[in-house]
């Protein structure tokens, strides 16, 4: 894996990029992530991970590089699962190992996920918070998002 070039990232958000750990080092997220990335969500309050390996693979390769992992070491540290529809961009999974939360590496994944999702451009992006997860909706909010109410969610399985 190869770590990603700062360069026009550190003028979005510098000061988010500047909070990450000098041991740690961010990195697209590959299949390779996968056993990884699932333990990592599903120990994470409020997080329900149930992608397969090749829905991940998929969606990896349909949306480059908007997806990343944040390792110290071999350990996964962190990682965001985002990808866009062509107008619209959504993060599903943002999980962080609870040993390294209050490192700032949940904002720092996001911000990178919104700045590729700009580069795409793509002008909002969405996340699913599942009903009742307090940490995860009070977490969304101090970074700077709005709840909406003017919709309601229906799925279809296929």
């Amino acid at each position: 894996m190869r770590p990603f070039n700062y360069g026009t990232l550190l003028a979005v958000s510098k000061s988010i990029f500047s909070m990450l750990p000098p041991d740690f080092q961010i990195l697209p997220m590959t299949s390779g992530d996968y056993d990884d990335a699932l333990a990592l969500w599903n120990a994470c309050e409020g997080v329900r991970a149930s992608e397969t390996r090749e829905e991940l693979a998929r969606i990896l390769a349909r949306n480059a590089e908007l997806s990343s992992v944040i390792r110290r070491g071999p350990q996964l540290a962190a990682a965001v699962l985002c990808c866009h529809d062509g107008r619209r961009g959504y993060l599903y999974h943002v999980g962080v190992a609870a040993e390294f939360r209050k490192l700032g590496l949940g904002r720092l994944l996001v911000e990178r996920s919104l700045s590729k999702l700009k580069e795409a451009g793509i002008s909002r992006c969405s996340i699913f918070v599942i009903a009742g997860n307090e940490v995860g909706e009070a977490f969304w909010k101090r970074i700077g998002w709005r709840e909406r109410n003017d919709l309601k969610m229906f799925a279809r399985d296929l």
